[in-house]
């Protein structure tokens, strides 16, 4: 077997990998590799080859034996050649497809439309102003970015969200104590997994994602269900929970259902975490840049830096594709969150870190932030005036921030809308899946309405075809 790295003009440096194997002379052992990496698609049509002198010496092989190889293959069809333009795999020379084996099941069509929450609207991408962004990032980076990277994440990035969310978000840091990560799920995986700090119980909203608990579930954590109302979780509960040492929450925007964790509550989860030994609170702030019709609400981390851990990511503000998110820990938690995630980082890419960074220094991220806010809003209007005319006998609620809201449905009926929504081509959740299996509360059928999610020339469509999907009046 010959592996073969070619340096010429006509594969501009790329491998090209041949098995000289088999019986016959070189040539004929040459030509039938050649002849085997077209057939298979290994070289497909339009492919330039080396010239003959540096296949050659790639191979230990006299000029004319790969000469006369291509010449066989030429007057064959697999390859063309043309005065001052080498010699390159013929368009006709299709690759080898294997039939498919016949479906045991046709999967079912998926829903052309979309309601589904947790996605923004992926065609308001800030496209150029993050590739100028990154191309500023890139230019002025060190040449040690791009070494062996550091498990805190890029400096420039843990300053830019130090100001950053100090100045919006009421968080109280600074960059040694912020550890950059892949997202909300990669920061809960450390915090619970091997030697995270997270152990035995831990309290949740009674609605939050299933997909988080499983998470915890999976590291062995028991989770216990705090009940959820229009004031948020009831955190006054958390003083007579045994064996809870941690909490998690979200309140700027509880998941699913809305609404801002009341002020006493907040204070009644950090009373609770300074009272005992080792507790803690993780604050979930998922979507706090986007409020329509209330005053901003502060990180509850700001009330106390050394009991709170805050998590954030870009997911909902920029996209879920941009793979970083951050922790900002008390300052007796750095060394330990460094040490389960390694010496060094394995999951955020430095480019996407740069080009954060600059994207928050140079305020493109606030821009992008507040012309995103409007755009949610006219969407969120659009929704409730939408309902109010077509079904104004049902209940909207959740809608004063965030990227979806929840509609209240008669009992009985949530499953039912869901499938004869999926019926006329439009995805939909319902509100169960978010309840805590062991939650003793009020439960309610609802559907969480991701307005965020469809682009612009599809979102006339999916709202329409969810009100001809909802109950009419009984």
């Amino acid at each position: 077997m010959a592996e073969i790295r070619v340096n010429s003009l006509s594969v501009a440096g790329a491998d090209l990998h041949l098995e000289l194997s088999g019986g016959g002379s070189r040539r004929a052992r040459l030509t039938r590799a050649l002849r085997e990496a077209v057939r298979e698609g290994r070289l497909a049509p339009g492919t330039r080859l080396p010239p003959y002198r540096s296949l050659a010496t790639d191979l230990g092989l006299a000029r004319n034996t790969v000469a006369e190889a291509y010449a066989e293959l030429v007057a064959e069809g697999w390859l063309v050649a043309r005065q001052g333009s080498g010699t390159s795999v013929a368009p006709r020379a299709a690759a080898r497809v294997p039939r498919p084996r016949p479906a045991r099941s046709v999967p079912a069509p998926r829903p052309a439309l979309s309601l589904v929450q947790g996605q923004p609207d992926a065609g308001s991408f800030p496209r150029a102003a993050w590739a100028a962004a990154a191309r500023r990032a890139l230019n002025a980076a060190p040449n040690e970015a791009f070494g062996p990277g550091d498990p805190r994440g890029r400096v420039e990035l843990r300053r830019a969200l130090a100001d950053y969310l100090g100045r919006a978000r009421g968080v109280r840091t600074d960059p040694e104590r912020i550890v950059v990560c892949a997202g909300f799920a990669h920061a809960l995986r450390l915090l619970s997994g091997g030697n995270g700090p997270l152990r035995g119980t831990l309290a949740v909203e009674a609605y939050g994602l299933p997909f988080h608990r499983g998470i915890l579930a999976g590291a062995g954590l028991r989770t216990l269900p705090l009940p959820v109302d229009e004031h948020g979780a009831r955190t006054d509960l958390l003083a007579g929970a045994k064996d809870v040492r941690a909490a998690l929450l979200t309140p700027a925007h509880q998941f699913p259902t809305g609404g801002p964790l009341d002020p006493r509550r907040r204070a009644a989860a950090v009373d609770w975490a300074r009272a005992g030994s080792g507790r803690i609170l993780l604050e979930d702030d998922y979507d706090g840049e986007f409020r329509y019709d209330r005053q901003p609400v502060g990180a509850v981390q700001g009330l106390d830096p050394e009991r709170v851990v805050y998590l954030g990511s870009v997911s909902k503000s920029l996209s879920p594709a941009v793979r970083v998110g951050w922790m900002v820990l008390p300052g007796h938690m750095v060394d330990d969150v460094l040490a389960l995630k390694g010496e060094r980082e394995a999951w955020t890419g430095v480019t996407d870190q740069l080009a954060l960074a600059d994207f928050l220094g140079s305020g493109a991220y606030d821009r992008h932030v507040r012309r995103m806010r409007q755009h949610y809003r006219d969407r969120r209007d659009r929704l409730v005036a939408l309902l109010a005319e077509r079904a104004p006998h049902l209940g909207v609620s959740g809608i004063a921030a965030g990227l979806h809201a929840v509609l209240r449905l008669p009992h009985g009926t949530e499953e039912s809308v869901v499938r004869a929504a999926a019926r006329r081509g439009l995805s939909l959740e319902g509100l169960a899946p978010y309840r805590h299996p062991e939650s003793t509360g009020e439960a309610y059928d609802g559907l969480v309405i991701g307005y965020a999610t469809p682009p612009d020339h599809a979102f006339a469509s999916a709202l329409d075809t969810l009100c001809r999907t909802l109950p009419a009046l009984p």
